[in-house]
């Protein structure tokens, strides 16, 4: 069995995971294009448990959130690019919105995210999570790092180029 499961698939791997004791630590977002701040959340995920879940957003529900022209990288490339890292034990892409319906098969320990969270959101995660006594834990946000700034970086210096080039 690879990293990357459905979540029929990761919910059952969870439920063995849980019967040997493993903390389950599950984090969340689109993870467009990987750059520091994600490696960053990703190790202090892990450092809080046993067991990263990874929960992606699929790429209709990133275009409904963030537009039509995102994702930059479809949803079996991230999910891939996450799952290379030995720190996340599992990948799992969920259509949703939002990553409720996935928390709720899984029921983790902590659901830890970045600061680039919608509060509303989080709100309802949380209540969630206190169904089973699990624990919301939130980490600021590293402003100089983004995928949106990333892209804007790019962009911009391709746009210096063609303009330099004519």
């Amino acid at each position: 069995m690879g990293k990357v499961l459905s979540l029929v698939e990761l919910k059952l791997e969870v439920e063995n995971l849980r019967k040997k004791g493993k903390k389950i630590v599950v984090t969340n977002g689109v993870f467009d294009l990987i750059h520091i701040a994600h490696l960053h959340i990703l190790k202090k995920c892990k450092s809080m448990g046993d067991i990263l879940i990874v929960l992606i957003n699929s790429d209709y529900s990133v275009k409904r959130y963030k537009g039509d022209k995102r994702p930059i990288l479809n949803e079996n490339d991230r999910a891939e690019l996450l799952a290379a890292f030995s720190i996340v034990d599992y990948v799992c892409i969920f259509p949703e919105d939002t990553p409720l319906k996935a928390l709720e098969e899984i029921k983790p320990n902590i659901l830890a995210k970045g600061g680039a969270y919608i509060p509303e959101r989080v709100k309802a995660e949380e209540e969630l999570l206190k169904k089973w006594s699990g624990k919301l834990i939130t980490f600021p946000l590293e402003k100089e790092y983004s995928s949106t700034n990333i892209i804007k970086k790019v962009l911009q210096a391709y746009q210096d180029e063609h303009i330099q080039s004519k």
